[in-house]
C-alpha cells in the first residue's frame, strides 16, 4: 500500500463523537471531535438520542476526513469503535431508533436482573458468555424497550425492528441500511452470545425475550462490513475493522500476548488483560470476554470495568461547579501534601467490578472545616486509582499478574494521577506516544484488512512509550491509603444494604 493511504477511525463514545485518521505508521493526520448532550430520565436511567449519535458521528467523519484528503493523501477504509454495551432499536426501513439508546451505564433493569438471580439462571448465563446478570449489559435493555415501547413487540415480530450496539447502528446508518452487522467483541457484551461456540446463544435469547430476527450478523474485528453510501464522502470507502472501544484500546496498545494488560481513563476506567486462547472464568466477579478475532479464532480477555472515572471529574466541573476545567485537577491535587483522610466513593450508577452492586450510590468521607476544593479534587482522582487496584488484584488472583499497565484515554495526561496509579498498584505504568489508542485500535483492525499492515507483527512494531511511571510510595503508606479506601467502600456497600 502506498504511505499516501490513510484509515479513517470513528470513535464514537458516551460523551463525545471522534473521528481521527492514521497513517501507517499510527501518526494522527487529521481528527475532529463533537460533544453531545446526556440525558438521565429518572434516577440511574441514562440516555442518549440516537440522532445526536448519528449526527455527531457524520460532522468529524466528514471534517476529518476533509482535512486529511486536502493533504495530498487517501482515505482507503474505515474503523469503527464505539461505548459498549449501549443498545438501540430501529425501524429498518427508515433507521429510525423507536427510543432513545439506553447507555450502558443505565441501571433501570437492576430489579429485572434481581428476579433472574432469584431463579438461579446466572451460573449458566455466565458459563456461556463470560458476564454476569448486571443491567450493564444490552439483554435487559433490549427487552425493556421492546416490553416498554407501544407495539415495539409486534414490530419486532413481523421483522420491522433491528436491534444493534452502537457500532451496527452506525454501520447500517453509513451503508445506508445494507449491512447488519457487528464485531465478535461488541456482540461478547450483550449477555446474548455464547463466546466459546461464536454464536447467538437460542437459550439467551429466549431467557431475555429477544426474537433472533432482530440480531445482527457477527464477524471478524477485521472484516467486510460494507461500502459506505456515496453521499457521504463523495464516494465509497469500505468498513473493515470493528471492536468495542475497550477491545480496540487493547488493540492500540498491541496487548497481543497473554499478560498483557491496558487500562483506559474515559467517562468510565476499563482494565483488561489478555489470556490467550483460553477463556479463563473469573472467582472475583471480574468479565471474560473476546478480546479480538480474528481469521475466525477468538481471542480471550479478563475484564474488569469501573462506572465513574473521568465522570468523576466533569461531576466536579458541571453539577459541583468547583472546577472549570479538567486540566485544573493535576495542579490542584499536586499541592498538598496527603489526602487527609478525604475520600470519594464515586458510585453515581452503582459499583462495577468487583462488587457489581446496582443499588450503592456514591458517598464522601473524612470531610472536616479544612475539607476544600483540592481536597474534593484529589478524592476524585484518587478514587479512580484505587478502584483500578481492586481490579489488578482481582486479575492476579484468576489468572497472573500483570508486569506493567499500559495506559490510555483522556485523564493519563494528568502527570499527578499516573503516579499515584503507579504508587498504588506498585507496578510500572507505560503511557503510549499515541493515547488515543481507541481509534487507534479501530485503525489497526482496519488496515490489517485493507493490506495496510501484514499481521499483528507488523503493527505491533509501531507502539512507541512516552513516559513511564514508577513506584515511589512507601509500602506502608500505599497500605493506610488502600485500607481507607476499603472502608470507604465497605460503608457504602453497608448503607446499600441497610
Amino acid at each position: 500500500m502506498s504511505d499516501n493511504h490513510l484509515i479513517l477511525a470513528l470513535d464514537q463514545g458516551t460523551t463525545s463523537s471522534r473521528a481521527i485518521v492514521f497513517d501507517r505508521q499510527a501518526n494522527i493526520v487529521a481528527v475532529a471531535q463533537e460533544e453531545f448532550p446526556q440525558h438521565y430520565p429518572a434516577n440511574g436511567w441514562v440516555e442518549h438520542n440516537p440522532e445526536d449519535i448519528w449526527s455527531t458521528t457524520l460532522n468529524v467523519a466528514k471534517k476529518a476526513f476533509a482535512q486529511a484528503e486536502s493533504q495530498n493523501a487517501r482515505v482507503v477504509a474505515i474503523g469503527i469503535t464505539n461505548q459498549r454495551e449501549t443498545t438501540l432499536v430501529w425501524d429498518r426501513v427508515t433507521a429510525k431508533a423507536i427510543y432513545n439508546a439506553i447507555v450502558w451505564q443505565d441501571r433501570r433493569t437492576a430489579n429485572l436482573c434481581a428476579n433472574l438471580k432469584n431463579e438461579s439462571v446466572e451460573e449458566s448465563l455466565r458459563a456461556r458468555t463470560g458476564l454476569l446478570l448486571d443491567p450493564y449489559f444490552s439483554s435487559t435493555k433490549v427487552a425493556w424497550i421492546l416490553d416498554n415501547v407501544d407495539g415495539a413487540r409486534r414490530r419486532a415480530a413481523d421483522g420491522e425492528l433491528a436491534f444493534g450496539t452502537v457500532d451496527s447502528y452506525l454501520i447500517y446508518r453509513l451503508t445506508g441500511g445494507k449491512s447488519h452487522f457487528t464485531d465478535a467483541t461488541n456482540a461478547s457484551r450483550t449477555n446474548l452470545y455464547n463466546i466459546h461456540s461464536g454464536t447467538w446463544d437460542d437459550e439467551l435469547l429466549n431467557l431475555f425475550n429477544v426474537p433472533k430476527t432482530m440480531l445482527p450478523d457477527v464477524l471478524d474485528c477485521s472484516d467486510d462490513y460494507g461500502m459506505t453510501d456515496a453521499n457521504i464522502f463523495g464516494r465509497e470507502i469500505p468498513i473493515y475493522g470493528v471492536a468495542g472501544d475497550q477491545q480496540a484500546a487493547a488493540v492500540g496498545q498491541c496487548c497481543f500476548s497473554p499478560g498483557d494488560a491496558k487500562s483506559t481513563y474515559g467517562t468510565g476506567c476499563f482494565a483488561l488483560m489478555n489470556t490467550g486462547e483460553k477463556a479463563a472464568l473469573s472467582n472475583h466477579r471480574l468479565l471474560t470476554t473476546v478480546a479480538y478475532q480474528l481469521d475466525g479464532k477468538a481471542s480471550y480477555a479478563l475484564e474488569g470495568s469501573i462506572f465513574i472515572a473521568g465522570a468523576a471529574v466533569q461531576w466536579l466541573r458541571d453539577e459541583l461547579g468547583i472546577i472549570s476545567d479538567a486540566k485544573q485537577t493535576e495542579a490542584l491535587a499536586s499541592n498538598l501534601k496527603s489526602n487527609s483522610g478525604t475520600y470519594l466513593v464515586p458510585a453515581f450508577t452503582g459499583l462495577g467490578a468487583p462488587y457489581w452492586e446496582p443499588d450503592v450510590r456514591g458517598a464522601i468521607f473524612g470531610i472536616t472545616r479544612a475539607t476544600g476544593v483540592a481536597d474534593f479534587v484529589r478524592a476524585a482522582l484518587e478514587s479512580v486509582c484505587y478502584q483500578t487496584h481492586d481490579l489488578i488484584t482481582a486479575m492476579a488472583a484468576d489468572a497472573t499478574a500483570p508486569q506493567n499497565v499500559r495506559v490510555d484515554g483522556g485523564m493519563v495526561a494528568n502527570n499527578w494521577l499516573m503516579q499515584f496509579l503507579a504508587d498504588i498498584l506498585a507496578i510500572q505504568i507505560d503511557r503510549p506516544k499515541i493515547t488515543e489508542t481507541t481509534a487507534l485500535g479501530a485503525a489497526f483492525l482496519a488496515g490489517l484488512r485493507a493490506g495496510i499492515y501484514q499481521d499483528l507483527t507488523d503493527i505491533r512494531s509501531t507502539w512507541q512509550v512516552e513516559r513511564m511511571f514508577n513506584p515511589q510510595m512507601s509500602g506502608e503508606l500505599r497500605e493506610t491509603n488502600i485500607a481507607g479506601w476499603k472502608d470507604a467502600v465497605a460503608r457504602v456497600l453497608a448503607d446499600a444494604q441497610s
